[in-house]
C-alpha cells in the first residue's frame, strides 16, 4: 500500500472516530437536558398544587441567578416576578409543560445568558380565576460540565490521533526501511545471479571451445582408424575377427556421431529429434557400459519394461546421457570399500514424461555437491580421475531435449540417485 493511501486511511479512521464520539456526546447531552427539564416542571407542579401558599412557596423555591418563579395573573399581561417586576416572554406566555429557553430569552428573565429550562403549569385560584406559574432554572452548571466534557473529548481524540499518527509513522518508517533492505537484497541477489550466469556462460564457452578443439584433434586419428579397419575387413576370413573389425567400425561411427552432436550443441544448434523407443535407448546404453562394470566388478541391474512410450530425442546424444550417469555410478561404487550395485529403472511419469533413474550404493554425494555437480569443471573425483565435464555436458544435452536432470543423495544415506525426465513423444501422449 502506498504511503499516501495509508495516511488517508488513518486520517479517515480518526475522523470517523471523532464524529462518532461527538455524536454520542451530543446524544447524551440531549438526554441529560431532558432529565434536567423535569426539575423545574416538578417545582411548577408543586407550586400550582398549593395556590394559597404560593407567595411563601415562591420565596422558598427561588435561588439567585439559578432559579426564578414567575406568575401570570388573570387580567394582566406579562409575567410577574417575585420582586413585583413584570417581564414579557413569548416563549413562556401561553406555553404549557417543559420549555427550553435560548440564551437571550434567559437573560431577559434575569438569569445568566445560558440555556435555561422552564416548567409551566396553569391552575385555578379559590375565586375560580385561572393563573399560570412558571419555574425557570438555568442550565449553566450543567452546560459548563458539558463543555468541560467536550474539551476532554477533544483532548482524548487529539491524544489518540497523535498516538495513531506517531505509531503509524513509526510503522511506515520501519516498513520503508524493510522495503529498502528488501530492494538492496534483491539487487544483490540479482547481481550475484548475474555474476553466476556470467561465470557459467564463460565455463560453457570454454567447454564449447574445448569440445571443438577435441573434435578437431580426434577427427584425424579417428579417420585413420576407420581407414585401416575398412582395409582389414575384406581380408578377414575368420568370422570372429571379422565381427571384431565390424565392431571397431561401428564404434568409430558412434564416436563420430557423438562428436558431431556435441559440436552442434556447442554452436547452439537444435538437436535432431526423432521418436525413439525409451526401452531401446536404455538397453543400448546398458550394452555400451557392460564391459566397464565387468572390469570394475560392479553389479549392474535394470528394470526396463517393454510397454514404455516413445520419447523425442537424438538417440546418440541421449544414450550418452545415460552412459555418463551409469559410468559415474560405477566409479562411485568402484571407489567404495567393496564394489557395490548400480540400478537403472525406467518408468512412465505422472507428468506426461518418462523417468530414467540411476541409483548406486557407492560413496554418495553431499547435498551441496549435488547442487554444483552440473557446473563445468566441478568434480568430486580424485585429481586425475575426472575433468568435471561429464555431468555438465549431460545436463546441457538434457536441456536441449526439454528435459530435466536431478541429482541428490539417496534417502537411506547410501549412495546417489540421478534422475532424468524427458517428455513423451507427441503421438504417444494418449
Amino acid at each position: 500500500m502506498k504511503t499516501s493511501t495509508l495516511v488517508a486511511w488513518m486520517l479517515a479512521a480518526i475522523a470517523l472516530v471523532t464524529v462518532l464520539a461527538y455524536w454520542d456526546e451530543q446524544k447524551e447531552s440531549a438526554a441529560m437536558l431532558n432529565d434536567f427539564a423535569q426539575e423545574p416542571l416538578a417545582l411548577a407542579d408543586a407550586l400550582s398544587a398549593s395556590p394559597e401558599h404560593l407567595t411563601a412557596a415562591i420565596h422558598a423555591v427561588e435561588r439567585p441567578h439559578a432559579v426564578r418563579v414567575f406568575v401570570a395573573k388573570p387580567g394582566t399581561e406579562g409575567l410577574t416576578a417575585s420582586d413585583g417586576s413584570v417581564l414579557r416572554s413569548k416563549a413562556l406566555e401561553g406555553s404549557h409543560g417543559a420549555v427550553r429557553l435560548s440564551r437571550p430569552e434567559a437573560a431577559d428573565l434575569g438569569l445568566p445568558a445560558r440555556t435555561a429550562l422552564a416548567g409551566v403549569r396553569a391552575f385555578e385560584a379559590a375565586d375560580g380565576r385561572r393563573w399560570t406559574v412558571a419555574v425557570v432554572a438555568t442550565a449553566q452548571a450543567f452546560r459548563d460540565r458539558e463543555m468541560r466534557g467536550q474539551w476532554r473529548l477533544v483532548l482524548c481524540v487529539v491524544v489518540a490521533s497523535g498516538l495513531v499518527l506517531a505509531f503509524g509513522g513509526l510503522a511506515m518508517r520501519t516498513q520503508r526501511k524493510e522495503l529498502e533492505l528488501s530492494h538492496q537484497l534483491a539487487v544483490t541477489t540479482l547481481r550475484n545471479e548475474r555474476d553466476e550466469r556470467l561465470v557459467r556462460a564463460d565455463k560453457l564457452a570454454t567447454m564449447g571451445a574445448l569440445a571443438t578443439g577435441i573434435a578437431h584433434e580426434v577427427s584425424t586419428p579417428l579417420g585413420v582408424i576407420v581407414g585401416r579397419a575398412e582395409q582389414l575387413l575384406p581380408k578377414q576370413t575368420d568370422d570372429r575377427a571379422r565381427r571384431a573389425v565390424e565392431s571397431i567400425l561401428q564404434q568409430t561411427e558412434r564416436i563420430d556421431a557423438v562428436i558431431r552432436g556435441f559440436l552442434s550443441l556447442a554452436r547452439g544448434a537444435e538437436p535432431s529429434l526423432a521418436h525413439r523407443e525409451a526401452a531401446a535407448v536404455a538397453r543400448t546404453a546398458v550394452e555400451l557400459v557392460e564391459h566397464r562394470f565387468e572390469k570394475a566388478a560392479v553389479r549392474l541391474t535394470t528394470d526396463i519394461p517393454e510397454d514404455l512410450p516413445k520419447i523425442a530425442c537424438d538417440a546418440r546424444l541421449f544414450e550418452q546421457v545415460l552412459v555418463n550417469l551409469l559410468l559415474n555410478a560405477c566409479d562411485a561404487c568402484d571407489r567404495n570399500a567393496t564394489a557395490g550395485t548400480v540400478h537403472l529403472a525406467v518408468r512412465r511419469g505422472e507428468q506426461g514424461d518418462v523417468e530414467f533413474t540411476v541409483t548406486d550404493d557407492g560413496v554418495g554425494i553431499s547435498a551441496d555437491a549435488a547442487e554444483r555437480a552440473t557446473e563445468p569443471f566441478f568434480t568430486t573425483k580424485p585429481e586425475g580421475n575426472g575433468t568435471g565435464l561429464g555431468l555438465a555436458i549431460t545436463n546441457e544435452i538434457v536441456k536441449h531435449h526439454r528435459g530435466s536432470l536431478t541429482l541428490r543423495p539417496r534417502a537411506d544415506g547410501r549412495g546417489t540417485r540421478a534422475s532424468v525426465s524427458l517428455p513423451i513423444a507427441g503421438d504417444d501422449h494418449a
